[in-house]
């Protein structure tokens, strides 16, 4: 009986084999038969990037929450870009003082009472993956919110690591949707973050290389396969008080 059923097993795996297109031993890799990217530099290089891409959608998606006091991390483009007139004060973001830019210092898995309640939006994009205790900057992304206040923010799931800031602070995690869901829903309440998993196989294939959003059409980017999580945006609202 083992016999039989091991010779079954063996020959339904050489069938599937032999039929499987392309041909087993025949894929074509092209230009991706190689040991390093196309681009090192995300596709900056080439065009736009594709997390780039996704995440510019989803903030022009939810423009019209960012209002009145306004935080965003390490530059205010985003909120320029899509808040407008209806920003009243914009601040941005950064860990020391090595941002001229920056006009709030600290950091965001630290708790800070002066911060605490004051913004009516932060935009917090591909930054939780740099910061150790990630959890933490999800608590205070809570914290530094006004009741009715509502947090963008985007994540990796599969990407190249960054260079740069491994050297400099460190680049830790990638997250899948499920996480994100959870870790949002323990901080902000259940239902008070929407959760979107973008990319699919070809997306995260070309993202890896470094090959820019243009050299695609968009409507190949934006299929989901929730098998590839590219990238994770989600918009979390802290809940007001009754």
């Amino acid at each position: 009986m083992s016999m039989a059923r091991d010779w079954y097993r063996s020959f339904r795996r050489r069938m599937i084999r032999a039929t499987r297109r392309p041909r087993v031993g025949a894929v074509n890799l092209g230009d991706l038969d190689r040991l390093t990217p196309v681009s090192r530099d995300w596709g900056f290089d080439r065009g736009q990037p594709i997390d780039r891409l996704y995440i510019e959608r989803f903030v022009a998606r939810h423009a019209k929450d960012i209002s009145g006091h306004v935080l965003e991390v390490s530059n205010n483009d985003y909120t320029g870009r899509y808040g407008g007139a209806r920003v009243t004060h914009s601040d941005i973001l950064h860990p020391d003082d090595g941002n001229p830019r920056a006009t709030v210092i600290a950091d965001l898995a630290v708790p800070n009472a002066e911060l605490e309640g004051r913004f009516d939006c932060i935009i917090c994009t591909q930054t939780l993956q740099l910061i150790f205790d990630f959890q933490s900057a999800i608590t205070q992304l809570h914290r530094w919110l006004k009741p009715g206040g509502v947090a963008l923010v985007s994540v990796p799931g599969i990407s190249q690591i960054s260079r740069e800031d491994m050297q400099q602070t460190g680049d830790y995690w990638r997250f899948t949707g499920a996480a994100v869901k959870r870790l949002f829903a323990e901080e902000f309440g259940e239902g008070a973050a929407e959760i979107e998993v973008l990319g699919n196989v070809l997306a995260a294939t070309a993202f890896l290389q470094g090959i820019a959003a243009e050299e695609f059409d968009e409507a190949e980017l934006f299929e989901a396969d929730p098998q590839f999580q590219m990238l994770t945006t989600v918009r979390a609202v802290r809940q007001k008080v009754s």
